[in-house]
């Protein structure tokens, strides 16, 4: 990491970091060129060992690469506003954001371990409330769940200083995942 006064190294920090986070972007080994996908996900954390599950369509391109390379990449962030210019010179703009990144394992679950998943997927979404949703057997036998094990992680943040609060809007801290 270049700039090591931005890194975080702390757990928590980066959970909290990744509670923030909206959307985690998932790349894929593919001819040529990395694909990336857009994914929501729920998390996992067993010990150390730290777990993103995602759904989606049981074929497809992303399914296809999964069965070639179950080696992926994934970011997430939050943006959190950006400084304005110092005397007019647009090199002083800066995005203030939190970043975690990370590699891994990505896998397919079983059927008997999509529920497990998918409940923890919705209550990352949806909180508490998620326990009393119920899954469609018929969509959820026509739904594909990944668990990605990562095994590498990183994150990092740049902030305004704390009396330039009033420059972003901060975005609001979930509870759970």
């Amino acid at each position: 990491m270049r700039r090591r006064d931005r890194e975080i190294t702390d757990l928590e920090e980066i959970l909290n970091i990744i509670r923030r986070c909206e959307v985690c972007h998932v790349a894929f080994h593919s001819e040529g060129f990395p694909y990336v996908v857009p994914l929501n996900f729920g998390v996992d954390l067993r010990g150390k060992q730290l777990s993103l599950f995602f759904h989606g369509a049981p074929e497809g391109r992303k399914m296809e690469l999964l069965h070639r390379d179950p080696r992926v990449a994934f970011v997430m962030e939050t943006t959190r506003g950006i400084s304005g210019a110092k005397e007019n010179i647009a090199c002083y703009c800066s995005m203030f954001y939190e970043s975690v990144m990370g590699e891994g394992l990505l896998s397919l679950l079983s059927e008997e371990e999509k529920l497990p998943a998918l409940q923890c997927l919705l209550k990352r979404h949806y909180g508490e409330a998620a326990a009393s949703l119920s899954f469609n057997p018929h969509i959820l036998q026509h739904t594909a769940v990944l668990r990605l094990d990562v095994i590498k992680l990183s994150a990092k943040r740049h902030l305004p200083a704390a009396d330039h609060t009033n420059l972003y809007s901060p975005v609001e801290k979930r509870d759970s995942f």
